[in-house]
């Protein structure tokens, strides 16, 4: 705040200077056109220099000089190292937020020994030694059980263990050049997974509390880690659930329909059966959790062929794409349920039949997909929508029932709706949107929102 308003005063004087020169000292007054240009050019100069001719060098800003001369304030700047690195770390990728393995808790200790005031750098999980950087490294080997007694201990007790000798360090290599160190056990939640340690090669010990702090923030890291697996679990148990839910009762009337074409259409019934198998394919190998709008496209597009062929003219399908929202990447099965519940909960009980509409675009100012899709079917009841639509659009365990049709058929479309719901949670936390809505027209509509990947 005081530098903008150090700089706005600067501005201020420079247009007051330039209007008493140009039009009171100067006789006649020069024009309004070159007074501006004067004021401009003297602004922009202010302006782009500002950082350095008022503000300082940015190296400097903030210190004084000491008493002592320069010496003294380089002594402070490198006795303040250790607490800024830890600072800095909150901010930084830690190899560890992708789990405690050998490879990240290596890249790990490389980071942090130029941060701590110590020779040597470990991290262990509670068995072996992960990564060891210093004095030592021939024998404290990665994959191997841990040499000193100190580990161990801290991982029994679950705090903090400071050694001040060569015996309490308790290495298992008589030349071993550890004598002193500070090992704190690393966490997640109340359960010790590992330990840091920092060891010297004197008997002078590391900072403790500095230690700590770091085993803290590296505790943080991996608890995100575990997080994020846990979070990647239940997405795919989310997408298997899906997979596994593709009604036995399609399965049954698309043969029945092949079966029955067999004889009258047999190249049609050929047909079918290969658009049956593609169908099955894509949703039982589709790996990942995302895929491209244009594969999801064709998998819709081969389900609502199948269903065509079953319901003939009382089923019709309308597509309204944007060609832009065909490289786009979105969750996988995920479009091809809100088309069948469409079909089956909305068409399906109708018994003129009527038309499902898939349509998609991309908004690149918002950096959003949207996927609408429609139909003028049977509608759904108020108590059921406002089911639906209770919580983001999350389905209670007893929607089940209440989504039936009204021929009875159905039971799978709040499970459906929940898992869709459930797993777009585990994928973009509060980043979408999916709203269920009866227009007045009839039918119903179920948009989804997501970000543009």
């Amino acid at each position: 705040m005081r530098g903008s308003l150090i700089l706005a005063a600067a501005v201020l004087s420079i247009w007051t200077l330039v209007y008493g020169v140009t039009q009171v000292l100067v006789t006649p007054a020069l024009p309004v056109l070159p007074t501006v240009g004067i004021g401009v050019l003297l602004t922009v100069a202010v302006v782009l220099g500002y950082p350095s001719a008022l503000r300082g060098p940015r190296g400097a800003r903030g210190l004084r000089p000491s008493r002592r001369g320069t010496n003294a304030a380089e002594t402070h700047s490198r006795r303040d190292l250790p607490e800024r690195g830890v600072r800095d770390l909150a901010v930084r990728s830690i190899p560890l937020r992708s789990g405690l393995t050998q490879d990240a808790a290596r890249r790990t200790c490389e980071l942090l020994r130029p941060m701590l005031s110590g020779d040597a750098v470990s991290i262990t999980d509670t068995e072996e030694i992960l990564a060891y950087i210093g004095p030592g490294e021939d024998h404290h080997l990665p994959g191997g059980a841990m040499q000193t007694s100190a580990a161990p201990r801290a991982v029994r007790k679950g705090r903090t263990v400071v050694v001040r000798d060569k015996a309490s360090v308790g290495c298992r290599e008589p030349d071993c050049e550890v004598i002193s160190a500070v090992i704190a056990p690393l966490r997640i939640g109340q359960r010790v997974i590992g330990t840091v340690g920092v060891y010297q090669a004197t008997t002078r010990i590391p900072p403790k509390q500095l230690v700590e702090d770091m085993a803290n923030m590296l505790s943080l890291h991996l608890e995100l880690a575990e997080l994020d697996r846990e979070k990647q679990l239940a997405a795919s148990a989310r997408l298997d659930a899906l997979r596994a839910q593709i009604n036995p009762h399609f399965l049954f009337n698309i043969l029945n329909t092949i079966a029955s074409k067999a004889r009258t259409r047999p190249e049609e019934a050929r047909e079918l059966l290969l658009r049956l198998s593609e169908f099955f394919r894509y949703a039982v190998r589709q790996e990942g959790h995302f895929a491209e709008f244009a594969q999801e496209y064709f998998f819709v597009r081969t389900y609502l062929s199948l269903e065509q062929a079953r319901f003939g003219s009382r089923l019709e399908v309308r597509y309204d794409i944007d060609p832009q929202v065909l490289t786009s990447r979105v969750p996988v099965l995920t479009i091809q349920p809100l088309v069948e519940n469409a079909v089956k909960h909305g068409i399906a009980p109708k018994k003129e039949g009527g038309t499902v509409r898939l349509r998609a675009r991309v908004d690149p100012l918002t950096r959003t997909t949207s996927i609408r899709v429609s139909d003028d079917g049977v509608g759904m009841d108020p108590e059921v929508l406002a089911a639906l639509t209770e919580g983001r659009g999350v389905v209670g365990d007893s929607t089940d029932a209440v989504l039936t049709g009204p021929d009875g058929s159905g039971g799978h479309a709040g499970v459906g709706l929940k898992n869709i719901s459930e797993r777009l949670d585990q994928l973009f936390g509060d980043r979408y949107d999916l709203s269920i809505s009866t227009p007045r027209s009839g039918g119903t509509v179920v948009e989804l929102k997501i970000p543009l990947r």
